[in-house]
């Protein structure tokens, strides 16, 4: 008797790591996880989701976390495709000797990194679980900081609903645009004091000031500060509507020859 087995296919995650080492000291004794303090972890792990993910996080895969010894070894695992792409952002900084090529939020991370490196006179040593990884050193003595000439002062007109405004210290107004989706205006507290009707919920125009690159238009959302509020009120006017028709009907209406007129408009577009 002939006995079928159906061989079910090996699921093989397909999951890599990036590895973020560092070295230095606390005092008199070498730097390991049992003096690394809690606030630098939660350092790392805000900065690492930059470094992978500089879009939308919001559908980003997994990252899984553990550190280790030898001095301090953060790893962080997630999609290889992710690691092999930040493979590829290794070797392009190593080459150039700069960040000004990268995604806002991963040149934010990298010069976060940096000032760490300089701030408690760290080495870190960043590299891929990749069999040929590139790597990359930072310490007290590099300066991966973005060039200031690329990002010019510019101002803004953003328009949206306001999600949440206020904060202790520091007062900000949250506003979810169309465009950029929910961005974060800095704005003064006496601005929010003084303002008498109920903000959140409805819709408003801002005027803010903030950080732009020069080549590439991008906006450094976390540089935007508040310099005034617009009333916007959008409506549908349908006798505004009604009157262009209306006068377009008439211009139209004297081309006798409708065809002729369109292809002398169009010239080669369509040859």
């Amino acid at each position: 008797m002939l006995t079928l087995r159906k061989s079910l296919p090996s699921t093989v995650e397909k999951i890599g790591y990036i590895e973020i080492r560092i070295t230095g000291s606390k005092g008199n004794l070498d730097l390991s996880p049992d003096n690394y303090d809690i606030r630098e972890i939660i350092s790392i792990l805000e900065n690492a989701e930059g470094l992978l993910y500089p879009g939308d996080k919001k559908d980003r895969p997994t990252i899984s976390y553990k550190i280790e010894e030898g001095s301090v070894r953060h790893i962080f695992k997630t999609s290889i495709q992710y690691i092999i792409g930040f493979n590829a952002i290794i070797a392009q900084i190593n080459q150039v000797q700069n960040i000004d090529f990268l995604d806002l939020s991963t040149a934010q991370a990298f010069e976060n990194i940096q000032n760490i490196a300089a701030k408690r006179n760290y080495a870190f040593t960043i590299r891929t679980s990749l069999n040929d990884t590139n790597s990359i050193e930072i310490d007290a003595t590099t300066n991966f900081h973005r060039t200031e000439a690329i990002w010019a002062d510019a101002e803004f007109y953003f328009y949206g609903k306001v999600t949440n405004a206020g904060g202790k210290d520091k007062a900000n107004i949250h506003v979810l645009t169309e465009d950029l989706g929910s961005i974060r205006i800095q704005t003064p507290i006496s601005f929010l004091e003084e303002y008498n009707d109920n903000l959140l919920y409805k819709t408003f125009g801002i005027r803010a000031t903030g950080k732009q690159h020069s080549e590439t238009g991008e906006i450094d959302t976390s540089s935007l500060k508040f310099v005034s509020m617009i009333d916007y009120h959008p409506k549908y006017d349908e006798q505004y509507l009604n009157n262009l028709i209306d006068k377009a009907s008439n211009n139209w209406a004297q081309i006798t020859d409708k065809d002729s007129w369109l292809r002398e408009i169009r010239g080669n577009y369509e040859s």
